[in-house]
């Protein structure tokens, strides 16, 4: 019988019956559901003239309740196999087998490699235990007899596919390792680098150092492999050999510079003997030549490398202030800015020659340019600023171009106890050096900066002696000033002072 059909049965009653073998999520074997009402006397009417409108009324209202329940019940059930279905929000862990992690990191190994004693290792944790000085295999603890690593690719096949296996569980294939660059490789490119430099061979060269910079981008272990065999000092004296034919052999082979600065960038710090050679005239004239160039990271790389060399081969080099001052004046980006200031400060810094380096680089104008730096001027940016500043007053020349900017002590009295304990002992020196007895009209500008309560605060934080030495001077000479000038907030707003590049 359909759904909603009624009928008599023998036992004297009407019976329904469900049909529900089309309703989603049922069998189509499970039975219909049979309802009966038996018809009893109402109001005086007998079995035989059991009025029809109420029969119907009372099964009406029966199978509405019984096909609402179904229905919710029907409902319900799709709507958990969806769920199922999509996963929803359930978070389900998969248990990587036990051979697929690595015994020292317990991690899934991305490319397994069995030492001598038959153990499978991921590469890149057994390389760090050898590294750290352990000559024993960290799972049988007996001595390796050898540090030679076989790739296992039967197990990194079965690793592959494991993951694609379970890939629906967002679990990414791990990718074929590459073979690791051999200390024969690295030694075989590096000597055929120097021999394509000495022949004038650009194109060579400039290819073989983009294969030395591709084996470093692969992994951290082949930049090391790279760096132990010297390839630093193959690449310098291929630089110095082109750089010593002279500015139009420059110009000529600058491909091929420009990809040896690029890869001599990433393998500092670099040796004494790499220093020595790229501390050549021949070697600064060339990293000048690009500083003073206008590709962006040909500037940036050769401003990275004149750090490295020595301050005695800077001095008899000709056109290095220049460049310095002219790679601060127009950043390229934060390294290659830090790179120039932390030359600077070694020049300057330096017990050769260094007030004749600073009334040098005062009239290449650094003093003015180094106040527009610390107007926004990070931490580091910040310390080094300050440390030349610092160093270049100490010569009569930069004491004046200093006390003649009405951006010195606003800027210097800023950075007080604002950036780093550094930073505030060369505040304390300038401070020291630009205020004495005869200048009272700076003592006064300063105490209205609130250089007072500034310098109180610092004794009472600590400091170096030096600085609190220098401190209790300055806070001696502005007493005597305070009844000239009221000491203001010293929290001034420099946010519409603009730098002008």
């Amino acid at each position: 019988m359909s759904l909603g059909s009624t009928g008599r049965s023998d036992r004297g009653g009407v019976e329904t019956s469900l049909g529900l073998a089309g309703w989603p999520n049922r069998g189509v074997n499970e039975p219909n559901v049979v309802l009966r009402y038996p018809l009893t006397q109402q109001d005086g009417r007998t079995e035989g003239g059991a009025e029809t409108s109420f029969v119907s009324t009372e099964l009406s209202s029966r199978s509405k309740m019984v096909l609402s329940w179904t229905r919710g019940r029907v409902f319900r059930r799709a709507r958990k196999s969806k769920e199922l279905n999509s996963g929803g929000d359930l978070e389900i862990e998969i248990a990587i087998p036990t051979h697929f992690r690595c015994p020292v990191t317990l991690d899934m190994m991305k490319d397994p490699v069995t030492v001598s004693t038959g153990i499978t290792y991921d590469r890149d944790s057994i390389e760090k235990w050898i590294e750290s000085g352990k000559r024993t295999c960290p799972v049988t603890k007996t001595e390796l007899t050898s540090f030679d690593m076989i790739p296992n690719h039967a197990i990194r096949r079965m690793i592959q596919d494991w993951c694609v296996e379970h890939r629906s569980y967002g679990i990414e294939r791990i990718p074929t390792p590459r073979i690791p660059v051999s200390p024969y490789e690295v030694t075989d490119t590096c000597t055929r680098i120097l021999s394509a430099a000495q022949n004038g061979d650009e194109n060579k060269c400039a290819e073989l150092v983009r294969k030395v910079k591709a084996w470093g981008k692969e992994s951290e272990r082949n930049k090391r492999c790279i760096v132990a065999n010297n390839a630093a000092l193959a690449l310098a004296n291929a630089f110095d050999s082109f750089s010593s034919r002279g500015l139009v052999e420059i110009e000529k082979n600058v491909v091929a510079l420009d990809e040896i600065l690029g890869a001599l960038t990433w393998m500092r710090p670099l040796s004494e003997e790499c220093r020595s050679v790229l501390g050549s005239s021949s070697s600064i004239a060339g990293m000048v030549w690009f500083m003073n160039g206008r590709q962006l990271s040909a500037r940036q790389s050769a401003a990275l490398l004149l750090k490295e060399v020595r301050v005695e081969a800077l001095l008899k080099s000709v056109g290095v202030f220049e460049a310095l001052v002219d790679m601060v004046k127009e950043p390229v980006g934060s390294p290659s800015t830090k790179a120039c200031l932390s030359t600077i400060f070694n020049l300057v810094s330096s017990s050769n020659r260094g007030v004749t380096n600073c009334e040098r680089f005062v009239e290449l104008g650094l003093v003015p340019i180094l106040l527009e730096v610390l107007v926004d001027a990070e931490r580091g940016v910040c310390e080094k600023a300050l440390g030349i500043l610092n160093c270049v007053c100490d010569c009569k020349q930069g004491v004046e171009v200093a006390k003649d900017n009405a951006l010195t002590l606003p800027l210097v009295i800023k950075k007080l106890l604002r950036v780093s304990e550094l930073s505030s002992s060369f505040a304390v020196s300038i401070l020291w050096k630009l205020c004495d007895k005869t200048e009272e009209g700076a003592l006064v500008e300063a105490l209205q900066m609130g250089v007072f309560h500034k310098l109180l605060v610092l004794l009472q934080v600590g400091c170096g002696e030096g600085t609190k030495e220098k401190a209790t001077e300055l806070l001696k000479l502005l007493n005597g000033c305070r009844n000239k000038a009221e000491c203001v907030d010293s929290s001034l707003d420099f946010q519409h002072l603009k730098k002008p590049f």
